[in-house]
């Protein structure tokens, strides 16, 4: 009998605590921290996200992590490197750097390696041929990713 008591208690605790996790999460007013969390994941978000959604993207400042090469005709980010071994650009995004970042920033000591990037997504200029899933233009960071 007393492990029947037990049993009531523990899961009326639980579901009280669930309860109370879940309207805090979603009273944005209670806490500034969870309104800037979703704020940056808007920013912050992975190559997958781009790939499959890009019109929610479109147009809008983020920051993306792949594999970058740069060559001719075939500069571009990409999921993993594996995607640019076996040439699967719709997996990557086409990148465009300015004169003016471009001569501040040795761009060769980035190729073939994982990097940061911010920048503009346009989902409809997809780089040479129009072969990749869009493009990174405005370029405002680039840096290697450890």
């Amino acid at each position: 009998m007393k492990n029947i008591y037990l049993l009531f208690f523990l899961s009326f605790f639980f579901m009280n605590c669930a309860q109370e996790k879940d309207s805090n999460i979603n009273n944005k007013n209670n806490d500034n921290e969870i309104f800037e969390i979703s704020k940056f994941d808007e920013y912050d978000i992975s190559m997958l996200r781009l790939i499959v959604t890009p019109e929610k993207y479109h147009n809008k400042t983020v920051q993306i992590i792949g594999y970058l090469n740069l060559e001719f005709e075939g500069n571009a980010i990409y999921f993993h490197k594996e995607d640019y071994e076996n040439g699967s650009s719709r997996n990557g995004m086409w990148v465009s750097f300015n004169d003016e970042f471009a001569k501040k920033k040795d761009l060769q000591k980035f190729t073939k390696k994982y990097v940061i990037i911010v920048g503009k997504f346009d989902m409809n200029t997809k780089g040479h041929m129009g072969m990749f899933g869009g493009s990174i233009k405005n370029i405002t960071r680039l840096d290697e990713w450890k």
